[in-house]
């Protein structure tokens, strides 16, 4: 069954509030509601429209185990190097993160977000396999529940590889957790589109934005 959906979201809304969730439940994500995030996300746009993402799926399998107490480490070592490199005070967001890899192990569900190569590696393959990470967040959001995508995975992509069977072609192009939130979605707090939006030319304001 999944979790109480307070009302129906338009895909705007969904938008506007499908903020990054650290902190979950120990309630599961139903088998079905897991199939209907992934559906949402080979619906993805891809490069030729390959679709050369593959999702491996950890739960509560005698690999998923193993793979989560590797990822459960090195999401802690790269969080304790990000504090201290970029220091991060106390704070809702450095309490928030804390908390999310000193419990990464009780997450739900684990995601591998992996890209199957056909071709040498480039710095735009990216743009095959993060639309499908957005588009699982956003089915994530519609369904109840709430995600964070994070990279600290890569800390540990030689152990993942063999523990999984990945072969080498593959990137591991992200990890996302998802769950039923502890908290609740609510608006993102982002710069306004004046400061992001360029019209005709780089650097001019479009004057007809309005205050979003």
């Amino acid at each position: 069954m999944s979790p109480a959906v307070p009302e129906q979201i338009s895909l705007l809304d969904g938008i506007a509030t499908t903020r990054a969730i650290r902190r979950y439940t120990s309630d599961p994500v139903t088998d079905a509601d897991l199939e209907q995030m992934l559906w949402a996300a080979s619906r993805a746009a891809s490069g030729s429209n390959r679709q050369p993402f593959r999702f491996v799926i950890l739960r509560d399998g005698p690999n998923a185990v193993s793979a989560r107490r590797l990822l459960g480490t090195s999401f802690r070592t790269g969080w304790s190097a990000k504090r201290e490199a970029d220091g991060y005070r106390p704070s809702r967001f450095a309490d928030s993160m804390q908390h999310y890899v000193d419990h990464f192990e009780e997450v739900p569900v684990v995601v591998l977000v992996c890209l199957e190569r056909y071709r040498p590696p480039s710095p735009y393959e990216g743009a095959s396999v993060y639309p499908a990470c957005q588009n699982l967040l956003l089915a994530a959001r519609a369904l109840g529940y709430g995600g964070a995508l994070t990279m600290w995975h890569l800390g540990v992509e030689t152990e993942l590889r063999e523990l999984l069977g990945i072969p080498d072609p593959v990137a591991l192009s992200a990890c996302i957790t998802i769950g039923v939130p502890a908290g609740r979605h609510g608006p993102l707090k982002r710069k306004p589109l004046g400061q992001l939006s360029f019209d005709d030319r780089w650097g001019r304001a479009p004057e007809w934005l309005g205050s979003q």
